[in-house]
């Protein structure tokens, strides 16, 4: 178990655990939570820089989906192979000793699941599975990348770069690659996550709404809080005066109106909270 990094962490393990006893708890994860298990973050120091998808280029720009299912492919294999760690399975702890609702994630990576989290809104969508925009048909991202393996056998040896936060890692000579198109009609695929440019579908936001509006506390873990939906989140639950406990390391945007902000590592505070409010 990866140790607690300060006196302050410890004693902000007192003090949530004060705020938290006895409530139902809704976590809202970002990125921070997946980076033990190898999945670089966004905004943390060293974070790797970051070209997200618009999806008006993947829509309109063959050199786009190129790019995007070059590098997708190349990267999900390693991001698809990563287990759940300590923080997910602290997470899943909370839920199956009836402490928590579930866990509203900015994460494609689906190792809240992974790791036995049963109620998961997944904000941005998953990387596990494509869908056509032309006929809606659904493919397991697998059975995709096994496609696209066989019409571009050269990928396997190609330079890439290193894993991005996304599960990318963009090969060289991407003008080569052969995009995958939908076996059912030859639409266009698309992963069924959000791209930048995009708005989180309205029923997924509602299910997120949902299970704050039935907490009676917030737990934000991993997370800078720079994107406006888990902000929007956190207004619904400020407005009904639930209390808030941070865990990141470094800033975010609403450290000051927290209950509770613990300045270290989610791994680390998670266990060590869980422990501490003595959850099996």
């Amino acid at each position: 178990m990866t140790e607690l990094s300060s006196f302050a962490s410890a004693r902000g393990i007192a003090d949530a655990r004060a705020v938290l006893t006895a409530r139902r708890i809704a976590f809202i994860t970002g990125a921070g939570v997946s980076t033990d298990s190898g999945i670089p973050d966004y905004r943390g120091a060293g974070s790797a820089p970051r070209t997200p998808m618009d999806i008006n280029a993947f829509l309109t720009n063959k050199e786009s989906r190129q790019r995007y299912w070059a590098g997708g492919h190349r990267g999900f294999k390693t991001f698809d192979a990563t287990v759940p760690n300590a923080s997910h399975h602290a997470i899943t702890r909370f839920e199956r000793a009836g402490n928590a609702l579930g866990v509203i994630t900015q994460n494609v990576d689906g190792l809240h699941l992974k790791a036995g989290s049963q109620h998961v809104v997944e904000l941005h969508g998953t990387a596990r599975n494509i869908v056509c925009i032309e006929c809606g048909q659904v493919f397991d991202r697998r059975e995709i990348g096994a496609r696209i393996e066989a019409t571009n056998p050269w990928l396997a040896s190609a330079p890439a770069d290193e894993l991005g936060p996304d599960g990318d890692s963009i090969p060289d000579n991407i003008e080569q690659f052969v995009v995958p198109e939908c076996t059912n009609c030859g639409g266009v695929l698309r992963p069924d996550v959000v791209f930048f440019g995009e708005f989180i579908p309205r029923e997924r936001f509602a299910s997120a709404e949902g299970m704050v509006a039935a907490a009676d506390a917030i737990v934000v873990a991993g997370t800078s809080l720079t994107v406006n939906t888990p902000i929007r989140l956190l207004d619904r639950a400020r407005r009904r005066n639930l209390p808030i406990v941070i865990i990141n390391r470094g800033p975010t945007k609403w450290d000051s109106q927290a209950a509770v902000k613990i300045d270290d590592g989610t791994s680390a505070t998670l266990q060590a909270l869980a422990d501490a409010m003595e959850i099996a």
